[in-house]
């Protein structure tokens, strides 16, 4: 069963077992994980041909507490790769539109000039979105809360910042049903 996990555009029909549910506080679990690339490649349903230059990348995953070490040739998403090689990364939309597969990179370059849910100022920042990124070069990334990231696209035109949650308000919503 995949994880997945989701924005406020997009949902998921997948669910998440039970020990992803649990706060990482109280898991203090931590795996690195390694995939060697084969040749030649199938990814997507194409053979990679082997002039196409392959980068290693590495995904710190914060959420799940997990290190993927894999390669993806430069003409592939990272995302789609990953999952290529059975590698669960955060996603929602595939399409560049949301922010459920951001990551800010630690080190290396990527391209990404389909990312619609990245502004030019957040990329300049370090920002970028694994489900349409190429690698440009041996790539180190750390997935980011999705929350934290709209906040920083969109969170400029609210003018009283976040929405906090009204427990109260919710209770006598819930009690009109």
């Amino acid at each position: 069963m995949s994880i997945h996990t989701t924005c406020s555009a997009c949902f998921s029909i997948n669910h998440k077992p039970a020990l992803a549910r649990q706060p990482l506080s109280s898991r203090n679990i931590r795996f690195k994980t390694k995939s060697q690339l084969q040749t030649p490649v199938s990814v997507n349903g194409g053979i990679q041909s082997p002039s196409i230059q392959t980068h290693k990348v590495t995904v710190h995953d914060r959420q799940r507490g997990v290190v993927h070490e894999f390669f993806v040739p430069e003409d592939q998403y990272i995302l789609h790769t990953a999952e290529d090689q059975n590698i669960n990364l955060p996603f929602a939309c595939r399409h560049g539109c949301c922010t459920s597969c951001a990551v800010r990179v630690k080190s290396g370059q990527l391209r990404q000039p389909e990312a619609l849910g990245i502004s030019p100022e957040l990329k300049s920042k370090g920002y970028a979105l694994l489900c349409v990124g190429f690698p440009s070069s041996d790539l180190e990334v750390e997935t980011q809360d999705e929350d934290e990231v709209y906040w920083l696209q969109f969170g400029r035109y609210f003018a009283r910042g976040p929405i906090e949650r009204d427990d109260y308000a919710l209770e006598l919503a819930m009690g009109d049903e």
